[in-house]
């Protein structure tokens, strides 16, 4: 049996449905269902049964997590006391694709007594549901991926995007932007680019520190109890004089006269990158380190004294990209 011609005739079933709803989407009334939404005070409720229901758990998710105020309410909870999350203020969406299923047409005289406006997705709008509603989208397909064309396939990837389509029409409605979209994901890596700042991931204490006068072999005790690569030089001021890196020694150790009673600066490397802003993006901060090809970002005050510092192998730990 060939499967990958079966996996084939399913993703073009499906994306033939997909095309045929957006050639007809002039009959689809995204613009009212989008005011609706945008001009009230409440949330957008989803509701719906079975495989319904779980396409309409994900493009609550998808609301949510872009800038509309959303969950999800499974209707026979509802019935048994959750009717009570759904305020005056609040619109539903509710999803069958029979537009009959029992246990939402039980909900809808509900919602109908507290004035909630509805936006239906179903195949007709002539079904119960279709018919309760203040906006219909119409979720209809000619025929399900399913090879028996009864399990919900076709039906509910047209379901699905439609979902999606609402979402990304209420984003440009909107001005959705990428700090938006991060505020709403703090743990993802777009949400890590956008807020964590250098100060959250600086090193403050127990800093490999040495004065100008150590000798080398004093300061490479004082690196390697650092574990940073790296050994920071200050003045008599406190100020920042120079840095040796694990790479400023391996180059000193091929030099012929080279000696571990020298002087650490003499090997160190003057005038090091560093910034004095601690409220740096880290990500830009990452930029810095990787445009200068260092392991180590001193930050300090405007005084150039030192406050921290920032390793690359810290912004990666954090997942900074």
């Amino acid at each position: 049996m060939d499967y990958n011609s079966i996996a084939k005739e399913v993703l073009l079933t499906e994306a033939k449905e997909l095309n045929t709803a957006a050639e007809s989407i002039s009959s689809y009334d995204f613009e009212s269902a989008v005011d609706l939404i945008v001009s009230s005070k409440g949330k957008l409720i989803v509701t719906g049964v079975g495989k319904s229901g779980l396409v309409g758990a994900k493009i609550a998710a998808t609301l949510a997590s872009t800038g509309t105020s959303s969950f999800f309410i499974h209707p026979t909870e509802a019935m048994h006391g959750d009717l009570g999350m759904i305020g005056k203020d609040d619109i539903v969406l509710a999803i069958s694709y029979s537009g009959e299923s029992e246990e939402l047409i039980q909900l809808l005289p509900h919602l109908k007594r507290f004035n909630i406006p509805m936006i239906s997705m179903a195949r007709k709008k002539e079904s119960t549901l279709g018919r309760y509603s203040n906006i219909f989208f119409d979720i209809s397909v000619t025929k399900e991926a399913c090879p028996l064309d009864t399990a919900p396939t076709s039906s509910t990837t047209l379901t699905m995007a439609m979902g999606d389509a609402l979402a990304v029409c209420l984003m440009k409605k909107r001005d959705f932007k990428k700090e938006d979209f991060a505020s709403f994901h703090p743990g993802g890596s777009l949400g890590k680019k956008l807020f964590v700042k250098v100060d959250d991931l600086l090193r403050k204490e127990n800093l490999p520190i040495v004065s100008r006068e150590t000798i080398l072999k004093d300061a490479i005790v004082t690196m390697s109890e650092g574990r940073l690569g790296n050994v920071i030089i200050l003045d008599n001021d406190g100020k920042i004089s120079s840095v040796l890196s694990d790479g400023d020694l391996r180059r000193a150790l091929m030099n012929p006269g080279f000696s571990l009673e020298c002087n650490v600066e003499d090997i160190s490397t003057k005038n090091p990158k560093r910034i004095n802003d601690k409220n740096l993006l880290a990500s830009d901060a990452l930029k810095i380190i990787e445009d200068y090809k260092i392991q180590l970002l001193i930050v300090t005050d405007n005084e150039d004294k030192l406050v921290g510092v920032l390793h690359i192998h810290d912004l990666i730990e954090a997942g900074i990209k």
